[in-house]
């Protein structure tokens, strides 16, 4: 059932609350009257477009309650709505919620793992078209070798990162 809520002068609502007293209560007449006023068939009800937040959730907490929620929100640099709703969010579909510091280091990992693409690429052409000596040759493939073990760590590192945020938004034992 939804709720409405208006606001209107002190006067009307004591003249209303006079009329409506016998007629079973202000909601009961507000009903009636809205029911009256709606006579038209119902429209169909269409699904909200993919993506766009249409649901509205209200929590009451206490003072120490939410004090400790803001206090964590805080520190992630969310809003207590964004860091509730992240918390929802983890929960519902098990995906990382990153907050803006998070985002922003996961979008500079990449940087870097595509820059050492980009130089594994430059060293596997040049070994292609390059005939080269031992020495260079060795050179060249131990430098690939550095390049490979520092992708494996950086993916460790994002691995690490993701299971910490999940673990952070998944509730203790």
């Amino acid at each position: 059932m939804k709720r409405l809520t208006l606001r209107v002068p002190s006067d009307l609502i004591r003249r209303f609350d006079a009329a409506a007293a016998s007629k079973g209560g202000r909601a009961r007449l507000l009903r009636r009257l809205m029911e009256e006023a709606a006579q038209a068939p119902l429209p169909e009800l269409q699904e909200p477009p993919p993506g766009r937040l249409t649901g509205k959730l209200g929590l009451r907490l206490t003072p120490v309650d939410l004090v400790v929620l803001e206090r964590e929100a805080a520190s992630r640099g969310q809003s207590r709505t964004q860091w509730t709703v992240a918390l929802i969010r983890a929960r519902l579909h098990g995906r990382p919620q990153l907050s803006r510091s998070e985002a922003i280091a996961f979008v500079e990992v990449q940087r870097e793992l595509r820059r050492i693409g980009v130089n594994i690429n430059q060293i596997a052409r040049a070994l292609n078209t390059a005939v080269m000596e031992g020495a260079v040759l060795d050179l060249e493939v131990g430098q690939l070798a550095a390049f490979s073990d520092e992708i494996r760590a950086h993916l460790v590192g994002v691995r690490d990162a993701f299971e910490g945020n999940l673990a952070y938004w998944t509730p203790g034992p």
